[in-house]
């Protein structure tokens, strides 16, 4: 399967999908397990539990989660970086946003260094002595 196109991706790609790569049958509870970030056999014993108790409800919920739910994309995050931050988004978005505002404090920070320098006398100084080297 191929990437879409970035102006058509979702610009979040964590989302619920069936694991059909690490499945037992269908890959709907690793597909949750991946989801919740947790142990694909934590979901599978819930699954084996519920169905002792409620037979009828897990049985019509797993063969509904496997007909709707599509199967992960092969390449659904470009790098690891990637999928750390959006799982950071979907499990902690607090400590998400602190963690992008700091980042954008300081990048804040070096534009307005950046600025101070090329609005500097020095800077036209030194652009001068450029233009009288290349004459």
């Amino acid at each position: 399967m191929t990437r879409m196109e970035p102006i058509y991706r979702s610009p979040n790609p964590h989302k619920l999908y069936r694991n059909t790569a690490e499945g037992k049958l269908g890959g709907v509870c690793a597909g949750i397990a991946d989801y919740l970030n947790v142990d694909s056999w934590i979901i599978r014993l819930a699954v084996v539990l519920g169905f002792f108790f409620f037979s009828p409800v897990v049985l019509v919920g797993y063969a509904v989660l496997w007909w709707i739910l599509k199967p992960r994309p092969r390449n659904l995050y470009e790098t690891k970086e990637e999928e750390v931050f959006w799982r950071s988004v979907a499990t902690k978005p607090d400590q998400t946003l602190a963690g992008l505002k700091a980042k954008f404090r300081e990048m804040d920070r070096v534009l307005g260094r950046i600025e101070g320098y090329v609005a500097s006398k020095e800077y036209d100084l030194h652009r001068q002595f450029r233009d009288l080297e290349r004459k």
